[in-house]
């Protein structure tokens, strides 16, 4: 196991995040890769080690069929959550 992977964790709802914090490897790679943000800006906002956003991002690029999955059970989720909302006829949800 490489130093990288042993920062990461699995005992948060099944979803792996920092060891030790709350902090899922989705929402730092979300932040890294999606908004362009620099390793050490996620770190100072979340108090981290710069270390452990740059293991968080090499395990999401090692595990992509374990992210696939747990997005693809996220998207289900929402879309079962929004079925069940009881919204007026003339309502729709935001885009």
């Amino acid at each position: 196991m490489s130093q990288q992977t042993a920062r990461i964790a699995h005992d948060l709802l099944d979803e792996p995040h920092i060891k030790g914090r709350r902090i899922p490897v989705l929402t730092i790679v979300e932040r890294v890769e999606g908004r362009g943000l620099e390793p050490k800006t996620v770190a100072d906002r979340h108090d981290l080690d710069v270390a452990e956003v740059y293991a968080a991002l090499l395990y999401y690029h090692e595990q992509p069929r374990e992210f696939e999955e747990l997005r693809r059970e996220r998207d289900e989720l929402m879309d079962e959550i929004e079925a069940d909302i009881d919204r007026p006829e003339d309502v729709s949800p935001p885009n």
